[in-house]
């Protein structure tokens, strides 16, 4: 059967123009179904929700006698959570200081996901783009969607969720399927392999790993894990978060010969955020790994080189180099180096809790976790932005998400509007004032137990998973002693570096510009960076920041000047 986009508008001109523009554009694909009453539509939804089909996108005009819009789409977050949400409103409403309130609130809420301009024309592109941008976001969260990888393993193994987690903040379709399910157990028999050979990935081309690394796997949908060619790079960008992929863009616009390194996968932390509402230029939101892969392709049509699953653990100066050593043994020259490596998450440090990691329990969250705790009682543990992020994500399939925060209030560390989008959210419940102390469970998570710390009363609740977003430190054990590094371990840079007792590592007459570290030429960005305000967008500035710096490094160190032939 078809996928539904169905339609509601009161205003018999209105509905009639937009069932022609949808019907005309997606009749073949979808079934358009269009109405003028939203309590009709409701009924609707309802009897497509108990025959089992699928809800693509749904519109709705906001004013219309029986039901609102919102009031009609707050019904279909509950039926369908992945389906998309338009608020129609005619071309100018935005004015109207009603419609322009119900729009912000049931953005604010998580009501909607965009208002949608109704078709005055045909075709009407503007409408179209809206529709289109829904249409292949559904169609990215939609389970029963062909992929261009498919992942065949036990449901709860470890390795399972290693692989899918992955190729999902990676940017890269896929579909995972239980090795005793009929579709698992097809696509094993159909290879020539058995259970025990999973999990089993399924390229696109014909090609079947058998339980491959992390290497193997990238290679297998493309990714570059071998340096080829040159080996002397003007920049070389360690960390593919927002900062480095911001450096990678700028490096390679202005002309530098650029390599970014990245250990694990393109995007970093920020990879892991199901949706960023407030980044510049994304009214819609974005979520975390779609950012980070449009910025992988901006630097890679620049000229970024880009070496993924390789860790870098040594760097030293020999005259006018940087000398970077990755966990492979390769050695690459730099004139200069960003680190952009980021931070890891700090661990609960509960060995109950530790023995479960990618079985229940995890550090970070992408969207490939949401399908696999359908129905199932979540804890996310956290107060920062991530933590709401995460808790949001995984309420629209989760029976009940409880976010546990050891501090008084969620005020003080989570962005209002996630704050907004949490109380309204039915089957989110807030635990504050309270910490893990303990969980178990045999292969797989089965229950936690937190502790009231104004009480002191514990309790143990059944537990589909445990999310645990509870700061980090950063990355930097690696690096040498000439680095020099703030209480925390995070990399001091500029005058932050002049006014502590570390000043004596400064080695030149001139002051460090305002993202190099305490080695010339070395510059750090983003979380890894001793004093960098943790936002994506801050990241972006200082990425791009430290470019122009490493311009001036270049053009005014004589030993630094560019050698690499072009």
């Amino acid at each position: 059967m078809k996928p539904v986009v169905l339609a509601v508008d009161d205003d018999p001109a209105a509905i009639h123009r937009i069932g022609e523009e949808l019907r005309r554009r997606y009749g073949h694909d979808y079934d358009v179904i269009c109405d003028q009453s939203a309590p009709e539509a409701l009924g609707r939804l309802e009897a497509l929700h108990d025959a089992d089909r699928a809800v693509a996108v749904v519109l709705a005009d906001q004013w219309m006698p029986g039901l609102s819009g919102t009031d009609l789409l707050t019904r279909v977050k509950e039926l369908y959570p992945r389906a998309k949400r338009g608020l129609l409103i005619e071309f100018g409403d935005w004015g109207d200081q009603p419609t322009a309130a119900a729009i912000r609130r049931a953005m604010a809420l998580g009501i909607i996901d965009y208002y949608v301009l109704k078709p005055w024309r045909s075709p009407d592109e503007l409408f179209h783009r809206t529709v289109s941008e829904f249409l292949q976001e559904w169609s990215r969260a939609d389970p029963h969607v062909s992929r261009e990888v498919v992942v065949v393993g036990e449901a709860n193994a470890r390795r399972s969720h290693e692989l899918c987690s992955l190729l999902a903040r990676n940017g890269v379709p896929y579909a995972f399927y239980a090795c005793d399910s009929e579709h698992g157990r097809g696509r094993v028999e159909a290879a020539g392999l058995t259970a025990g050979d999973a999990p089993a990935v399924f390229l696109l081309d014909g090609r079947v790993l058998v339980d491959p690394s992390n290497a193997e796997l990238a290679r297998g949908y493309g990714v570059t894990t071998e340096l080829e060619g040159s080996r002397d790079f003007d920049v070389v960008i360690v960390g593919a978060g927002p900062s480095g992929l911001s450096a990678a863009v700028y490096a390679s616009s202005e002309g530098f010969d650029a390599l970014v390194i990245e250990r694990e996968s393109i995007g970093g932390q920020a990879g892991a955020s199901s949706k960023i509402r407030n980044y510049l230029g994304f009214s819609r939101g974005v979520s975390g790994d779609e950012l980070a892969q449009r910025a992988y392709q901006q630097a890679w049509v620049f000229g970024t080189d880009f070496l993924l699953m390789r860790e870098v653990t040594g760097l030293r100066t020999e005259h006018d180099r940087h000398v970077l050593t990755t966990s492979d043994g390769a050695e690459i020259n730099a004139r200069a180096v960003i680190l952009a490596n980021g931070v890891t998450y700090q661990r609960l440090g509960i060995p109950t809790l530790e023995n479960l990691i990618h079985a229940g329990v995890y550090y970070g969250a992408s969207r490939s976790e949401m399908a696999a705790f359908a129905g199932e009682h979540v804890f996310v543990v956290g107060g920062a932005n991530s933590a709401g992020q995460a808790a949001l994500h995984l309420a629209r399939s989760a029976r009940q998400v409880s976010i546990v925060v050891r501090g008084p209030n969620l005020a003080a560390s989570m962005s209002q509007y996630l704050l907004e989008e949490i109380a309204a959210a039915s089957n989110i419940d807030v635990r504050l004032n309270t910490n893990v102390i303990d969980g178990g469970g045999e292969q797989q998570l089965e229950f936690t137990t937190l502790r009231d710390s104004a009480t002191g009363a514990t309790s143990t609740e059944q537990a589909g998973g445990l999310f645990v977003f509870i700061g980090a430190y950063p990355h930097t054990a690696w690096l040498p002693e000439a680095f020099a590094r703030d209480e925390r371990g995070y990399v001091l840079t500029g005058t932050d570096l002049l006014e502590t007792e570390e000043a004596a590592r400064w080695p030149l007459t001139r002051t460090p510009y305002m993202f190099e570290s305490s080695v010339p030429g070395v510059f750090a960005v983003g979380d890894v960076r001793s004093g960098s305000i943790k936002r994506v967008a801050s990241a972006v500035g200082e990425g791009s920041v430290a470019i122009q710096q490493i311009g001036l490094y270049l053009a005014s160190d004589p030993a630094a000047q560019r050698t690499v032939a072009r």
